[in-house]
């Protein structure tokens, strides 16, 4: 059993929360995630990943039964792309929307193995073993600059231009996807986040909190976002975490919630 969990902030400085969740699990096995964060200002970042979601969202819930890996990956990646038209057609048309986008983070399982579709700077990680490995690579500035040599790690987080995206969703007609095939094992845990997570809380910290079986899978979102609150809360922080519960996890929060 596949359990899951959604969790938003609007954090300590914003005055509106621009980024948006949804979690489904469908009839035909399908398990389905969502996470995107807005940018474009007040209301542009807002209605951008609204956007994002309510497209992505209705093109993957109509899905047929028992689709090949192949499959998958090409609703995933056309069902972001509509979204991208999507956007992108609605900044052309209204001035206030103008050069809105949106990061994507797009889980899609049937039973226990899927695909990843990947925009932007939010991220994806597979909790295993006491580790968060990332599974998506950041289209950053910083992350072009690193990769080249250019900056080290530590420069990264610390960079006058780190809150630049070189690829987001809406934004130009066309863009690219990256897809990532991925499974899902007894005790593991994948979660879809925002920066407001990400920048803030270490993967140490996150695979700490996230891997704790004993705890309720949403208390462990809340201390998620608390550990962001904590570290600052300077962005808006939201957290989806997808769990294949062993029974010795299930039993443990079942005796946690009687």
């Amino acid at each position: 059993m596949i359990k899951t969990v959604q969790a938003s902030n609007i954090g300590r400085v914003r005055t509106v929360n621009e980024d948006s969740v949804w979690i489904g699990q469908l009839p035909q096995g399908y398990t389905i995630g969502i996470v995107a964060d807005g940018m474009g200002g007040h209301q542009a970042g807002d209605t951008a990943s609204r956007l994002a979601v309510d497209t992505i969202a209705g093109d993957l819930t109509a899905l047929e039964e028992n689709m090949s890996a192949e499959g998958l990956s090409a609703a995933v990646s056309d069902a972001i792309l509509h979204a991208n038209n999507v956007i992108y057609s609605e900044a052309s048309k209204n001035e206030k929307y103008h050069n809105m986008g949106t990061t994507v983070e797009v889980l899609l399982l049937h039973d226990v193995s899927g695909i990843i579709g990947h925009i932007g700077d939010s991220r994806a990680y597979k909790i295993m073993n006491g580790e968060a490995i990332q599974l998506t690579e950041d289209h950053t500035l910083v992350n072009e600059l690193f990769k080249s040599g250019q900056i080290s790690l530590e420069e990264m987080k610390t960079h006058p231009r780190r809150n630049v995206i070189m690829r987001a969703l809406g934004t130009d007609p066309e863009v690219s996807v990256d897809l990532y095939p991925v499974t899902l094992s007894a005790g593991e845990v994948i979660l879809l986040c925002s920066d407001g997570l990400s920048s803030l809380v270490s993967g140490d910290h996150i695979a700490q909190i996230t891997g704790m079986q004993d705890v309720p899978l949403n208390e462990r979102a809340d201390r998620l976002l608390q550990l962001a609150l904590l570290a600052g809360g300077d962005d808006n922080i939201t957290v989806a975490l997808f769990e294949l519960q062993d029974e010795v996890a299930g039993q443990s929060i079942k005796e946690w919630d009687s």
